[in-house]
């Protein structure tokens, strides 16, 4: 009995714990991390600055479809996921209408010209300087690997977290269904 009332006191415990963690989460964020959803228009008001010096923004993206990957050169589940979006996004669909861009969280642009050449990937890499850019997606606190499916009008179509084999092919398979429209 007191084995079952000990476990009992210990589960009430990290209940109030967990409810207590939750409670200073970014009530605006989704349980991935994320500040936007599905349906929204893509915040568009940033530059992104490539790794070879070109820049971009959203709004001159305007009419492709665009992929952002919020990756960074310590992230060993970005590393994991970047050859299947050199391959399965970037090669399959890039003279479809798609770009792909991974935008490097807060790293400088040495660090983020030598992952670029490390990866052996092709798609650009964007640098994000403390994580502006991130934080109009995802909480500040979030973590990367994460992409934004963006379709031709500006709107987010598809969120990722992490690399998940079954996400990913559903990541695929909405590019692929934007790209034939």
């Amino acid at each position: 009995m007191k084995k079952f009332i000990l476990s009992i006191a210990i589960a009430i415990t990290s209940l109030a714990g967990f409810a207590q963690e939750k409670k200073f989460e970014n009530p605006n964020s989704d349980s991935r991390g994320y500040l936007v959803k599905v349906g929204d228009k893509a915040p568009d008001d940033f530059e992104l600055i490539l790794q070879d010096g070109k820049k971009t923004t959203l709004k001159e993206l305007r009419g492709k479809i665009v992929v952002l990957q919020f990756t960074a050169s310590w992230c060993k589940v970005c590393r994991e996921e970047m050859p299947y979006l050199e391959r399965d996004i970037w090669q399959a669909y890039r003279g479809k209408g798609v770009v792909l861009i991974g935008v490097d969280r807060d790293e400088p642009l040495e660090k983020v010209q030598k992952f670029h050449q490390d990866m052996k990937i092709s798609y650009p890499l964007a640098l994000d300087p403390g994580a502006g850019i991130f934080q109009k997606f995802a909480d500040k606190k979030a973590g990367v690997t994460r992409n934004v499916v963006i379709d031709r009008e500006g709107n987010i179509q598809f969120l990722t977290r992490l690399y998940d084999k079954e996400e990913f092919g559903k990541l695929v398979n909405v590019v692929d269904q934007l790209s034939k429209n």
